[in-house]
């Protein structure tokens, strides 16, 4: 009897790779949650921007849209990637950029006069606080241990494909921004009356 047969492997059950950490589904789903919501305040949010009394230079119109869409586009490739093992310095660096944003508004709110107009009963601190909750919140979960040894277990890919293509990033990027503003100027800003000589004369 030949030993060949007996000395063959047997087949392994784990044919589709190690299961990913709860930490890492956790911040895959943080991000793009995000991303989602950020892109449905985009929407609705824009619109007060596009309609404004004093129009907005379209310098600013134009930063807007493509900080929106560029912070867009980072919070979902940071949670793929965070869920494809090929790196957290992405979801960590939005987190990273996302407090300092915060804590440049805070300053703006406290020294300025624009944080009396907020549309809620909070002070400008406490809702500071409030927001820095998913800023903290994705880097903890970036720097867990699960985070790391998920990270450091992948596969390494050629670095070929991943920095390739600059250019469709950016142009993703500007797609979004065009979008958002498409749709801001298009979609009628709210059930206005009208004039009253117009009411009056029938």
């Amino acid at each position: 009897m030949a030993t060949s047969v007996l000395d063959a492997p047997l087949p392994s059950s784990a044919v589709s790779g190690p299961r990913r950490p709860a930490a890492v589904l956790l911040l895959a789903a943080v991000s793009v949650l995000e991303a989602l919501a950020l892109l449905a305040g985009g929407l609705t949010g824009l619109d007060g921007l596009m309609t404004a009394a004093p129009r907005p230079p379209a310098a600013v119109v134009a930063a807007v849209l493509g900080g929106l869409s560029g912070w867009i586009v980072l919070c979902a490739a940071g949670g793929l990637a965070a869920l494809d093992g090929s790196g957290r310095r992405l979801p960590a660096g939005v987190a990273c950029g996302e407090i300092a944003l915060l804590a440049a508004l805070s300053v703006v709110a406290l020294a300025t006069p624009l944080g009396d107009g907020l549309p809620t009963t909070l002070p400008a601190p406490a809702l500071a606080l409030l927001a820095l909750a998913l800023p903290v919140g994705k880097l903890l979960l970036a720097s867990a241990p699960a985070t790391l040894a998920w990270t450091a277990a992948a596969p390494r890919r050629p670095a070929a494909p991943t920095v390739a293509h600059p250019r469709v990033r950016l142009a993703t990027v500007a797609l979004i921004g065009v979008a958002l503003g498409a749709l801001a100027v298009t979609t009628p800003g709210g059930g206005e009356l009208p004039p009253a000589s117009t009411v009056a004369g029938h």
